[in-house]
């Protein structure tokens, strides 16, 4: 028989110990060494048996075990101690406690979040930037009120079949077994979250706090008694369900976590936030519950749009269209409008914000976008690649002009670098992870003591990969007879080299198997071998990305390689901190350029690993030819197949040629001197770069600061400046058609312009109903291509000189003729108001009718 319900009965700790459940339930113990070893030390057999999860070592220990643990004074003072440094750590003043003008506090909202695996709530990359963000957040004092979805079978765990197919199973989550917390209010009543659906339906949810270090985040979870059957089932898996399941979710985690704030800060009277942060797509709905909220109260759709915009950050994760949440329009049609319509929000405004160039389709990216002043990608190339993606929302802008910046990803050191290295670092380096300062230090570490460290995590993956690969084995049905050669698969001193990521098909998982005898040499090598660990999960709809995993399974299932090759169920973070840590080169070969940052390489790298990549993602902007390898890529080949074999065989030229020889060319007392120059060089041109630190730093600098002071200037005075703003913007775009630009004409430089000397420039502008004060004027100027497109722009905002009755603008500039060569300049007219964030903000520009600009050809 099988029980209709699973719960988890808590242990009563004896009063002595109560600050052990103090510990247990922040998570901060998932980055933080010295109280695991504490709790270690209250079973250490029991503590091995449930994985290393604290609330499963709680559940689990003999009551009789807590009772000598209160009388045990040495524990209790290392108890004491541990609470104290977790108190201190929760209100000392940090990094943000010295920034003036900074938000008062941030919303942070994401689909899915990687803090440890005792709490799986993830299922890849941009879940695991995510808990890193919080982490990163809390160590640096950054106010951030976290949102997710609490789903109660996770995202599924891997096995394998005989055949080497991917087999997902969804073990059942009971809240009660994790480290989370029921919201409750003053009398003790659970918070429930009501979202309206139609056909008279309601949507219900409960809210979990997880504290991860200083950072509450809040989980909604729909499995309560007042929903029907489908309503329960909105949180039941991590991207499963088909269009209406997804919709669900997508609705719970924006319109129903900006509630579950709304009732958190009223509970425990936490700041309110003056900044959101969406975080892809998924939780685009919370702006117009944000919109909601201020139209029910004092202002207009537009007047609502505007403060709601200046206070929001949008992160888009994604390089391609087909990674985009889009719904068809009647769905949202019919989920904001008829019965279930919002009064002050209109179901047709809501459809234009989410409006994109095909017809019939709502895409939550494009409404992210149109409901945030500010937008990033997450690398400098996938900056470039969404602004390219994204242009048309502001037509007749340049590319660099489309207002989609970047803040390049960072990984949280203390989660994923080995105990071992940072004991090292705190030795030696004390500021080096806490302030990301003096990583030139990194050249004083001794060659040996480096090796020494790099051999013990390389050997403890070996053992843990044994561990792993003889459990796969026998689920898929061999018996312990079979098994005898996994004593001996893979070897602590063999070059190991490390794949482990979701399993899309540009990914190129089996790009490795392109050539197999190649890669049989390279693994079989007498002299210098190469042994490879894999690990992914694919989409459970993803038969393509199946397929991969079992053309990787079949390959390293043969006799005589399956000692240098394994593929490792079940890719978790527990899995992730044992291959970053191990592995001396982080293998990643995606097609360019559709990997938005990647951060398992950086995670490698703060490991002493060396990276073997295509220049994709992070990549791209932080390689410097000598602190790894660039696999080269053929962008130009068409022919996906022709691609796929030039840049394997470059891969296994890489590997055979440089890679292997550096790792085993040995000074003679035995140490791989030149392999491990790379190794500082590494560390001391990446660690401060890939740090989640670094990120957040550059996260409150450049987007949460300025939005915290953009919200303020829009709410002030009863939200006087966003009605006017809101009211000028609907201005300016119904007078927009009136405004040319009607006559440009140079002169100053003679028939043969030189190099220093400078093109007086005046323009006149129709304004049609509009001011000059509407308006900024700008000569562009610069290098032109054959076609008279101009090269990187440089901009001078022209003078007014004067304006007539009938409604024309008379502008001047001189514009400097700095370089020699094919030089042109152009004249455009654009919106211009101090709340603007960016020129192309509106998607308005005003440019010449005609082509001008040449300067009688080219500078001397």
């Amino acid at each position: 028989m099988r029980a209709i319900r699973r719960f988890t009965v808590r242990t009563v700790l004896p009063t002595e110990l109560a600050a052990l459940g103090e510990l247990v339930h922040n998570l901060r113990w998932s980055w933080h060494p010295e109280t695991t070893d504490l709790f270690s030390e209250v079973d250490p057999a029991v503590w091995e048996r449930v994985g290393h999860d604290p609330v499963a070592l709680l559940g689990a220990v003999d009551p009789a075990r807590l009772r000598q643990l209160a009388g045990d004074r040495r524990f209790l003072r290392r108890l004491a101690d541990a609470a104290d440094d977790l108190r201190e750590y929760m209100t000392a003043p940090r990094w943000y406690q010295t920034l003036n003008e900074a938000a008062d506090a941030i919303a942070y909202f994401s689909p899915e979040y990687g803090i440890a695996a005792a709490l799986p709530q993830y299922s890849g990359g941009l879940g695991i930037l995510a808990g890193d963000h919080l982490k990163a957040a809390s160590d640096l004092g950054v106010p951030i009120l976290a949102v997710g979805l609490l789903y109660r079978h996770g995202y599924f765990t891997q096995s394998l079949s005989p055949e080497g197919w991917q087999l997902e199973h969804y073990p059942s989550l009971d809240p009660g077994g994790l480290p989370l917390s029921l919201l409750k209010d003053e009398e003790g009543t659970a918070v429930h979250i009501r979202i309206g659906l139609p056909d008279h339906r309601a949507l219900h949810a409960q809210v979990w706090v997880a504290q991860v270090g200083r950072v509450p985040l809040l989980l909604l979870d729909s499995d309560v008694a007042d929903n029907d059957a489908a309503a329960r089932d909105v949180t039941d898996r991590l991207y499963g369900g088909g269009t209406d399941h997804r919709l669900m979710q997508e609705l719970l985690l924006g319109v129903g976590g900006v509630r579950a704030i709304r009732a958190y800060c009223q509970i425990t009277g936490h700041p309110e936030p003056e900044v959101f942060h969406t975080n892809e797509g998924h939780a685009g709905f919370l702006g117009l519950e944000r919109i909601r909220e201020l139209t029910e109260s004092r202002l207009t759709f537009d007047e609502a749009l505007e403060a709601v915009r200046a206070g929001t950050v949008f992160t888009t994760h994604t390089p391609v269209p087909a990674g985009i949440d889009r719904f068809p329009s009647d769905m949202i049609e019919r989920q904001f409008g008829g019965d279930n319509a919002w009064p002050t929000v209109p179901v047709e405004r809501i459809l234009a914000l989410g409006a994109e160039q095909e017809p019939g389709r709502f895409n939550m990216a494009i409404m992210g976008m149109r409901l945030a002043q500010r937008v990033n990608g997450v690398s400098e190339l996938h900056g470039e690649v969404s602004r390219e993606m994204f242009k048309e929302l502001w037509p007749g802008f340049d590319l660099h002009e489309v207002p989609i910046g970047s803040i390049t990803n960072g990984v949280h050191a203390p989660t994923w670098v080995g105990r071992e290295i940072m004991e090292l670092a705190g030795r030696e380096l004390p500021s080096l992870i806490d302030k990301a300062q003096g990583w030139e230090g990194v050249q004083k570490i001794s060659d040996s003591d480096i090796w020494s460290i790099r051999g013990h995590l390389r050997e403890r993956l070996v053992e843990a990969a044994r561990v792993r690969l003889r459990r796969s084995w026998r689920d898929r049905g061999a018996s312990d007879a079979e098994l005898t050669w996994v004593d001996d698969a893979l070897d602590p001193d063999v070059l190991t080299i490390g794949f482990a990521r979701r399993v899309p098909s540009y990914k190129r998982l089996t790009l490795m198997l392109r050539d197999p005898v190649r890669l049989r040499e390279l693994l079989l090598d007498p002299d210098k071998p190469v042994q490879i660990l894999i690990a992914g999960k694919a989409h459970p709809a993803d038969e393509g990305g199946k397929k991969l995993i079992q053309q990787i399974v079949r390959f390293a299932d043969e006799e005589d390689v399956r000692h240098r090759i394994v593929f490792l169920p079940d890719y978790d973070m527990a899995l992730g901190q044992l291959l970053v840590q191990g592995c001396d080169v982080w293998l990643n070969n995606p097609l360019r350029p559709l990997e938005a940052s990647g951060t398992s390489g950086m995670k490698s790298a703060l490991n002493g690993g060396l990276n073997l990549s295509i220049r994709d993602g992070w990549w791209d902007e932080w390689y410097d030819g000598t602190n790894g390898w660039a696999i080269p890529t053929a962008d130009g080949v068409a022919d996906p197949d022709r691609r796929d074999e030039l840049e394997a065989a470059a891969l296994y030229d890489l590997i055979e040629h440089e890679v292997s020889d550096r790792f085993y060319d040995r000074a003679p007392d035995g140490l791989p001197r030149r392999w491990l120059e790379m190794v500082r060089h590494t560390l001391t041109s990446l660690g401060p770069k890939v740090l989640a630190g670094r990120m957040l730093r550059d996260y409150v600098v450049d987007l949460y600061t300025p939005a915290a002071a953009s919200a303020r200037a829009l709410s002030g005075d009863s939200f006087a400046p966003a009605k006017a703003f809101a009211a000028w913007r609907l201005r300016v775009a119904k007078a927009w058609p009136g405004v040319r630009v009607e006559h440009v004409e140079s002169s100053g430089v003679g028939d043969t312009p030189e190099v220093g000397a400078a093109l007086d420039l005046r323009a006149t502008i129709a304004l049609g109903e509009l001011e000059p004060s509407d308006l900024l004027v700008q000569a562009a100027y610069g290098k032109v291509g054959p076609h008279d497109e101009l090269l990187n722009p440089s901009y001078l905002t022209m003078t007014l000189e004067g304006a007539n009755d009938d409604g024309k603008a008379h502008y001047a500039g001189k514009v400097p003729l700095d370089s020699t060569g094919a030089f042109g300049y152009t004249v455009r007219a654009v919106p211009c108001q101090p709340l603007m964030a960016a020129p192309a903000e509106l998607g308005l520009i005003a440019l010449p009718e005609e082509p001008v600009g040449m300067t009688n050809g080219t500078l001397r």
